[in-house]
């Protein structure tokens, strides 16, 4: 009998324990493993202190999309942090206690979409629930030959996403994602801008 992992759950933390929730309802047909390789989320991961917790061998990105109602905070609400790489809508949401990085999402909840970390969840439940990655992205980016990884465009993940943004407008439900105000749809963290003294410095490391 194939297993169903409509109702699982996948727990995540960041670094010391301070933030930390559940993922609901994760499996391979409830949201999309990938693998990104693009230069903000390697400079992300670096620039925050994680590179080696967060980035493979090929500086790529492990990461799971869902809808955005799917994420529960349980503790460290208060702990959040979120700042914009570039003058680009994405939003990188991480742990201010050890800086851990947790989410994705776009700048404000009007567009609905959570990315989850996955170097922040349980890794036996991760390797169980999420299933193996539907691809690679931006893999020109990537470090050393990245060749023969599967690539996906964002294009065909812009398609997976697409049925999951109409149904959480449609519902309602991008009103009761925890890291947007339902009222505002504002983040709950005031977002930094990163300066570009901080980017440059990075750059030079």
């Amino acid at each position: 009998m194939a297993t169903s992992f409509a109702n699982s759950g996948l727990a995540f933390a960041c670094k010391c324990g301070a933030v930390s929730g559940t993922l609901l309802r994760v499996g391979p047909d409830q949201g999309d493993h990938v693998i990104c390789h693009c230069t903000d989320c390697q400079f992300l991961a670096r620039h925050l202190g994680h590179a080696t917790r967060v980035l493979d061998a090929h500086g790529g990105t492990a990461l799971y999309q869902s809808r955005c109602a799917r994420v529960r905070i349980a503790s460290g609400r208060d702990r959040l942090a979120c700042l914009h790489l570039t003058g680009k809508p994405t939003l990188r949401w991480y742990a201010a206690c050890c800086g851990l990085p947790l989410f994705n999402s776009y700048a404000n909840g009007k567009i609905p979409y959570i990315t989850t970390q996955l170097a922040a969840c349980d890794p036996v439940a991760r390797d169980r629930l999420v299933g193996p990655p539907l691809g690679h992205l931006f893999t020109p980016d990537g470090i050393g030959d990245t060749a023969q990884l599967p690539a996906m465009s964002m294009a065909a993940l812009m398609r997976r996403f697409f049925p999951r943004m109409i149904k959480d407008i449609v519902s309602g439900d991008r009103r009761r994602c925890d890291l947007f105000d339902p009222a505002t749809l504002l983040p709950i963290a005031t977002p930094r801008q990163l300066t570009a003294e901080e980017r440059f410095a990075q750059r030079r490391r």
